[in-house]
């Protein structure tokens, strides 16, 4: 029995001094640093604006990412988690930026901190987006989205994906591009009443093409109020309010004579005034020409064209409202006619001039609605 119980003693001697060697071995383990990787190089200068800054650890995970300028007054957010980060902002020019995080394994912590410059960029290399409507602005149901860039941009496309309209309804609509530094949205309809727009343009350091970039976001929130369509009948000499389908007044009115007819079409009203002066040299007419004018103090003057058709008070035509056409173009009506269309007016209402032999020429004013959807549509820079 001795013989037999021997080999197994030596057996268990023999297993208990490697079991000591590992434990050992994992003892003496030197420990690992978690390394980072991104894709902009420390104390790098004239880092372009449309970067989106990306970290990434090997040997353990982030915490604790952030990309802050120099002053901490810019933060760049951005996602990620686990071994990667990319950030969801781009950057601003001529600024010291600071990326700093942690990364974490079971040896510990490594600390991780790098500074970079971003390109300076003048005026001339970055492009402005104004936008129409103004934020908190309630609109009529013909109100397009207005969008003028003060620099070309040549990038549609890009630009395009990153300009969103958000609606409280289900509405269907598009962008169209009028040229470089114009674009319209509308929908395929007139707005719904009460719907809720945000036009969110995220365009900020977003590249435009030869060498200029956008130079701000813009975030701009409008309701669409009641429906008022407004009919200028030039045959009948009469203006026809609609408000949510149902006629509310029906005022005599005088517009363009013969060879000022007021032009035929559907217009919605740009501007309002509650008092402005009209020169007719602001127009090309010349003081010399026996067709100029300059009315001071028109009151309750509404904009409908670029080239200088209002829709205002003449009390110096009241005698032909409702007989005959004797304006250079504009829609005169009473004083209280005017007063009362004014007070229930918004910009975005649709006034649709009918029975004229003088066409409404495109983009001479807000003539989306005269443009066919399909050729609206074909329009947009992400058409096909």
């Amino acid at each position: 029995m001795n013989r037999l119980v021997l080999p197994v003693l030596v057996g268990t001697v023999v297993l208990a001094g490697c079991s000591a060697d590992a434990v050992r071995d994992v003892v003496e383990r030197e420990p690992v640093d978690v390394t980072f990787q991104t894709n902009v190089e420390a104390d790098a200068a004239d880092v372009v604006v449309d970067t989106l800054v990306e970290l990434t650890a090997t040997d353990g995970t982030l915490e604790d990412v952030s990309v802050t300028s120099e002053d901490g007054e810019e933060t760049i957010e951005g996602e990620g988690s686990g071994e990667r980060w990319v950030a969801t902002d781009r950057l601003e020019p001529a600024t010291v930026y600071v990326v700093r995080a942690t990364g974490v394994n079971d040896d510990g912590e490594t600390p991780f901190e790098a500074t970079f410059t971003t390109v300076a960029l003048s005026l001339d290399e970055q492009t402005y987006p104004a936008v129409s409507p103004i934020d908190g602005e309630t609109v009529g149901v013909g109100m397009p989205i207005v969008v003028r860039f003060d620099l070309p941009v040549t990038e549609r496309e890009l630009f395009e994906k990153n300009m969103h309209v958000r609606t409280d309804a289900d509405v269907e609509g598009s962008w169209h591009w009028y040229s470089d530094n114009v674009v319209h949205y509308r929908p395929k309809e007139y707005w719904p009443a009460g719907t809720e727009v945000t036009v969110a343009l995220d365009v900020n350091s977003l590249p435009a093409g030869n060498g200029i970039y956008g130079q701000q976001d813009q975030e701009v929130s409008f309701t669409v109020g009641s429906r008022v369509i407004t009919t200028v009948d030039t045959a009948r000499h009469t203006m026809t309010v609609e408000r949510d389908g149902q006629v509310v007044r029906t005022m005599p009115v005088s517009t363009g004579r013969s060879g000022k007819e007021s032009r035929n079409g559907i217009k919605v009203i740009m501007e309002k005034f509650d008092s402005v002066d009209m020169d007719a040299a602001s127009t090309g007419v010349s003081e010399d020409d026996p067709d100029y004018y300059n009315l001071s103090d028109v009151k309750w003057a509404m904009r409908v064209t670029n080239s200088g058709e209002f829709i205002h008070a003449a009390p110096w035509s009241v005698g032909s409202q409702g007989r005959a056409n004797v304006s250079a173009g504009c829609v005169g009506m009473s004083t209280a006619d005017a007063s009362w269309l004014y007070q229930n007016s918004k910009r975005g209402d649709v006034v649709v001039y009918t029975n004229s032999p003088r066409g409404l020429e495109a983009q001479n004013g807000w003539t989306d609605w005269n443009v066919d959807w399909e050729t609206w549509k074909a329009g947009s820079a992400l058409a096909g």
